[in-house]
Parts: structure tokens; sequence; C-alpha cells
């Protein structure tokens, strides 16, 4: 987009502001028949109107998310969002002003907008750390503790006890806002020498642990084998389709296939568990210290 018409756009987008601030707010009872003809007639002028009178609301609660490095005016958009889903769920007979109404779905919205572009890790989830998100700086320059990642431990505690969360939460959060997000790409120094994604340490198992836990599972499989051949031909199914398979099958779904109770098959499936045991400590010993069952 060129530098002119960019400028044009902020332009036309502090003249609405400014026009927005100029409106002059409702009378009670011109704002609940506003708001009847909207919700019983759908008529789009009275909507038009009670949205306009309320601008004033969504810039004045823009301005109080700026510090959160983003655009005022998608604030100004996210919060116009918000005053719409207000005018379509409010209920002038309930006695209440709209302006009190409007400004929670406006509110709600522009928190929801911070938390989805503030970083790129989603930071808040939950009512109670999104509290925090939004509460935390706040609570933190009330208390005198300020300017530091590490937060002292009388203040993680009284703010945990303020919002109710866990301290563990509180100093999370703390080093979450305390600076930007950055690439794991980004180099390590000026001169480019590796990036921050070689400090990462990898927890997956080395090679000789890989081949050695290949090893022991194919020798679990050869006793396991072996054992089960001391079992019937109905207890080796049982055991197979109960144990052995990825997806168990039922006790009772297995009772049908073999034409017996599920209470029947319950009592087939200890007495061959107990059958297995026996086989395997005959060849290694104790299969719980063997790590062969559980």
């Amino acid at each position: 987009m060129a530098l002119s018409e960019t400028s044009e756009l902020q332009r036309g987008a502090q003249r609405f502001l400014r026009a927005a601030m100029r409106k002059p707010m409702l009378e009670a009872e011109h704002e609940r028949e506003l708001a009847r003809r909207w919700r019983d007639e759908r008529d789009e002028h009275a909507l038009h109107e009670l949205t306009m009178a309320y601008m004033r609301l969504v810039v004045a609660m823009a301005s109080r998310f700026r510090h959160y490095g983003l655009p005022l005016s998608d604030l100004v958009q996210e919060g116009n969002v918000g005053l719409m889903q207000a005018a379509m769920r409010f209920e002038p007979d309930r006695e209440v002003r709209f302006s009190t109404y409007a400004s929670w779905w406006i509110r709600s919205a522009m928190q929801d907008f911070v938390l989805r572009n503030w970083s790129i890790v989603r930071t808040g989830t939950t009512s109670a750390q999104k509290a925090l998100f939004f509460n935390l700086r706040r609570l933190r320059a009330r208390i005198g503790d300020i300017g530091d990642a590490v937060m002292s431990a009388e203040a993680t505690s009284k703010i945990a006890r303020t919002l109710r969360v866990p301290e563990h939460d509180v100093e999370v959060m703390a080093a979450r806002l305390s600076g930007p997000d950055r690439s794991l790409n980004a180099p390590l120094t000026d001169e480019g020498d590796g990036e921050w994604q070689d400090l990462l340490a990898d927890d997956a198992a080395g090679p000789e642990a890989d081949v050695m836990e290949a090893h022991d599972n194919i020798a679990r499989a050869a006793l396991v084998k072996d054992a089960m051949a001391e079992l019937s031909d109905r207890e080796r199914l049982i055991i197979r389709e109960r144990k052995l398979e990825e997806d168990a099958v039922t006790l009772e779904a297995l009772g049908v296939r073999l034409g017996i109770s599920k209470e029947r098959v319950r009592q087939i499936e200890g007495n061959a568990l107990e059958k297995l045991r026996r086989a395997l400590i005959a060849r290694v010993g104790d299969p719980v210290a063997a790590g062969f069952v559980s």
C-alpha cells in the first residue's frame, strides 16, 4: 500500500474517532426505545444510532489497552465487535443502561484480542490466567515490586492470594511479561555463530538406549509367548484380546463371543493371569522385579 494511501487511512480513522467522541449521550428512555426497535423490528437505523452514541466507550477503553503495544485502530475495531455483540443481546426491559451492559462486552472483546496478539505463545486460556495477565502489573506497582522479572517471595505470595491462583502461575506470568518473544532462530552473537535453538536440550533417548529397549522388548515378547503356551485355547484368547491388543475387548463382548457370562470371562482371565505369573516366575524369577508385568 502506498504511503499516501496509508496516511489517508490514518486521517480517516482519526476523523472517525473525533466524530464518535462528539456524539451526544442518549437519554435513558430514548435508549430503550432504540433498543426495542432493533430487538422487535430489526430497525438498522435504530441500531446505528444506539451503537454510534456509545462509540466513545470503545475509544476510551481502547486507550486503556494501548500499553500492550497493539495499534489503537485494531483495538477500536475489536471493541466495535464487542459493542455490536452487546447490542444483539441487550434486553431494554431489564432497567439496565446500555452503556453498563456494553462495557463488559467491549472489554471482553479487547482482552481476547490482546491475548491472541500480544505474543506468539498463548498467554492465558483460563479465566484465572486472564485475570493474572491483565492485573499483574497493576498489583506489582501497588505493592512496589516492579522492574524485575523475578518477583520477591512476599510479592508472589500476596498476588497469588489476591487473585486466587498458584504462586507458580504468578512467577511464570511475571517472567513472560518481562520481555518480548525471541525467535529460536535468532543468532547467539552479533557474529552469527549459532542460534538459540542450538542450546535446547534433547530429551530423546540416545541410540544405545533405543537398541537396549528394542532388545528388551524382543526378550519380553519371547518369554510371554513361551509362557502363553501353558494356557488353554480359551485362556489364550481372553488374555490376547484383553491384555495384548491395543484396543482391549470388553468382558461383555468376549462373553457373547464365547457363549458365557462376563463374570465367567473375568474368572477365566484372573486364573490365566495367575498361570502366566507362575510360568514367568519359573523362567525369570519375580516378573514384577524383572519388569515383565506391572
